[in-house]
């Protein structure tokens, strides 16, 4: 499963990325493989995404949250 698959409540633990140069840039920004991550909210057009993760909330767009593999 992917991150945008996710429902507003629901986590995942983070597997895998799909796309090496977007990796680097979520790893930077604490999305590192083993974290557990949670949905917390979606803007009204449904882009960009609020996700908890290492403590903090970060937005994402749906593309980069696309390329984060969940367990």
């Amino acid at each position: 499963m992917k991150l945008s698959q996710l429902q507003i409540g629901q986590q995942g633990i983070i597997k895998e990325f799909t796309d090496l140069e977007m990796s680097v840039k979520l790893m930077e920004m604490g999305c590192l493989p083993g974290e557990c991550i949670k949905l917390e909210r979606i803007a009204p057009l449904g882009d960009p995404i609020a996700v908890s993760v290492a403590g903090y909330q970060l937005s994402l767009r749906k593309l980069e949250a696309s390329t984060i593999e969940l367990i």
